[in-house]
């Protein structure tokens, strides 16, 4: 039987030739010939199942065939030559001589890179492609080194690759310096040479590494007690030691709130008043977080956070511990329901009583916009204030420290009018028993609530706003002075003559 080829290890090499192959299969003893696709090879019969070759130059994927006095393997087993893998960069193209960090490899023909070495020493890859690689850069001495890529096509060009040794870390300041005993605070740490920190200690005790870079270190302070020195640990070794001291933090107290009260809606700013309150971490609102806004030892300003209607707690928590409380109060909005009266003159002056809820704590009024004065409070449900002047119909609010009411519910609107004019009476004259009718020309005659001949009533109906029609009353012979009133107040006085019957 011809011989049966079943593998060839390794199934890949450069296209120069040399590599070394072990071909398994059977049928070998009295090989005459191994070829790799046309080309014939040097090879030693190991037994009747294995061959030991030397690749001979080619290119592509061929076919791998051993011929013997009984024929030749028609097996369909390849071997492919593998272009020689070739590097154009490394970024960084420096390091530290511990090792540790990655480097970028471009280059091409890099798939099935089998060793990276940077000099004698070999480097852990993390990805590769045709045409890049990522390893992990060996330790190194300070020098510079030639960089491989070994691939089945072969070793690359070398490019070079500097260690660097590392500086020995400077420490040139703590911030803050000192902190409460029970750690847990974060310290900046100051200097030169800090890339890479591996180790930052309070005394006996390591610190929680946050950020490093070149010229700083943030940890998280580690509990402790007294003065402890502060190191810092690189790759160059270890700084100098500056002072840090555990302080007990004092308990902080609160002495006023201002304001005491606000919306339930929340979001107003609140200014606490008291002493050790420097490093607050937490202002609460009975159980309800508040946002900090600002923070000094005397002084936090917070935005209160919202809550239902009642009265809460306000407390602060810092290293030392949580503060006394003080209470706050949640405030409904007001409402406004109705006004008495809706309209007034546009000069405003006039007495307005205002009627809805939650109206104990006003502290401002509007008539669209415009303050009015003379506020009284006379009941949670009841206030009376002087209507500022102003014109249209407005919308009547209240603020108190719950917030301004909307004109959503009841009816908040007040009209504001313009004072009345008469500009004609026709006739103009009549009978002393009166029985006449009467028709008062003028403007802003539509709200007319009087008519009056000479100080007596008369009884009226208003047509228009600008026409009143009335009927005269009795009245002796002789002139007398005819009024239109609204709530605007009077209007100028025209003649009316009553004639003797």
């Amino acid at each position: 039987m011809a011989p049966v080829v079943t593998s060839v290890s390794p199934a890949q090499g450069a296209p120069a030739g040399g590599t070394g192959v072990l071909i398994t299969g059977s049928g070998f003893t009295g090989a005459t010939q191994v070829r790799f696709g046309p080309n014939g090879t040097t090879f030693v019969i190991v037994s009747d199942t294995l061959i030991m070759a030397k690749t001979p130059a080619g290119a592509g994927t061929v076919q791998v065939t051993v011929t013997a006095p009984t024929g030749t393997s028609t097996q369909n087993v390849l071997f492919t030559y593998t272009s020689t893998p070739a590097l154009s960069s490394l970024s960084p193209a420096t390091g530290p001589t511990s090792g540790g960090n990655t480097v970028t490899l471009n280059g091409t023909n890099l798939s099935g890179a089998t060793v990276v070495l940077f000099g004698p020493n070999s480097a852990t890859v993390l990805t590769n492609t045709a045409t890049q690689l990522t390893v992990i850069a060996p330790a190194g001495s300070p020098s510079s080194v030639a960089v491989t890529v070994t691939t089945a096509g072969g070793m690359s060009n070398a490019l070079t690759y500097t260690y660097v040794a590392a500086p020995v870390p400077v420490l040139s300041s703590l911030s803050p310096p000192s902190g409460p005993p029970s750690g847990g605070n974060t310290v900046t740490i100051s200097g030169t040479g800090l890339s890479g920190a591996t180790s930052v200690q309070f005394g006996a005790n390591p610190a929680t590494i946050l950020t490093t870079s070149a010229t700083q270190v943030t940890v998280i302070a580690p509990a402790n007690s007294g003065t402890v020195n502060v190191t810092v640990t690189t790759a160059g070794g270890t700084s100098n030691a500056l002072p840090y001291t555990y302080t007990a933090t004092p308990v902080p107290s609160l002495s006023s709130l201002n304001p005491t009260s606000g919306p339930t809606s929340g979001g107003n700013t609140v200014t606490l008043n008291g002493t050790n309150l420097t490093g607050a971490t937490s202002v609460k609102f009975g159980s309800n977080q508040a946002m900090i806004l600002t923070d000094t030892a005397t002084q936090v300003t917070v935005a209160a956070p919202a809550g239902p209607p009642s009265s809460v707690g306000v407390t602060v928590t810092t290293a030392g511990g949580t503060s006394n409380p003080l209470p706050y109060f949640y405030l409904s909005a007001p409402t406004v329901s109705d006004l008495s009266p809706h309209l007034g003159p546009a000069t405003g002056g006039n007495t307005v009583t205002v009627f809805g809820t939650n109206l104990t704590l006003t502290s401002a009024v509007t008539f669209g916009g415009n303050p009015a004065t003379g506020i009284i409070v006379v009941s949670d449900s009841q206030l009376t204030v002087t209507a500022p002047a102003g014109s249209g119909t407005v919308v009547v609010t209240v603020t108190t420290p719950g917030g301004t009411s909307t004109a959503a519910t009841g009816n908040p609107y007040y009209t504001y009018l313009g004072a009345p004019t008469l500009t004609s009476l026709t006739p103009a004259h009549g009978s002393e028993l009166g029985g006449e009718a009467i028709v008062l020309g003028g403007s802003n005659l539509t709200y007319t609530d009087a008519v009056t001949f000479g100080g007596i009533p008369a009884s009226f109906s208003a047509i228009s706003d600008t026409q009143v029609v009335a009927t005269s009353p009795g009245g002796a012979p002789g002139t007398v002075n005819v009024v239109a009133h609204t709530p605007a107040g009077n209007s100028n006085a025209l003649p009316y003559v009553y004639d003797p019957s």
